[in-house]
């Protein structure tokens, strides 16, 4: 199963960058390979997504999310595997690092083998972050924000 773990350093402040990766359904925009995301309530999204030329869908639930500093999930649902955590750390006076860990698990040993081997999925989530880092770069404020908690998966 491929393990990704990359981070990224983005010129806003921690609370914009937390604020826009809140955003689930703008992810299209800047994650390859997303077709669609959508928030079903504020601890599910179900994710469809296209994975080497088929159409794959998931739901994940959100198990920890405390504001400016980590959102994590597991997978509860679906034909891929994602489980992981996203954290956010002010670096410097309008500067912040992202941090992210994933566990990754396709349909077959196949898909797992194959997206390891190639450097894949690494590859396609450095370029996730970049695109992150530019659309959030360009704009002067989040496009919305989710403010709430999550511990062991329930709203406070």
């Amino acid at each position: 199963m491929p393990k990704i773990d990359d981070s990224i350093e983005v010129q806003v402040p921690v609370e914009q960058a937390y604020n826009q990766w809140t955003q689930f359904e703008e992810f299209p925009k800047f994650m390859e390979g997303i077709q669609s995301v959508q928030q079903l309530d504020d601890t599910h999204v179900q994710w469809v997504a296209e994975i080497r030329g088929e159409s794959r869908e998931w739901t994940s639930e959100i198990t920890e999310q405390q504001p400016d500093r980590r959102i994590a999930w597991k997978t509860i649902d679906g034909e891929v595997k994602n489980d992981g955590v996203v954290t956010f750390e002010q670096v410097g006076d309008g500067l912040t690092r992202i941090n992210l860990e994933m566990d990754i698990e396709g349909e077959s040993t196949v898909e797992n083998v194959a997206g390891d081997l190639l450097g894949v999925v690494k590859g396609q989530v450095q370029g996730d972050l970049e695109r992150f880092k530019q659309l959030i770069e360009s704009r002067n404020e989040a496009t919305g924000a989710w403010r709430g908690e999550v511990q062991n998966g329930d709203t406070k």
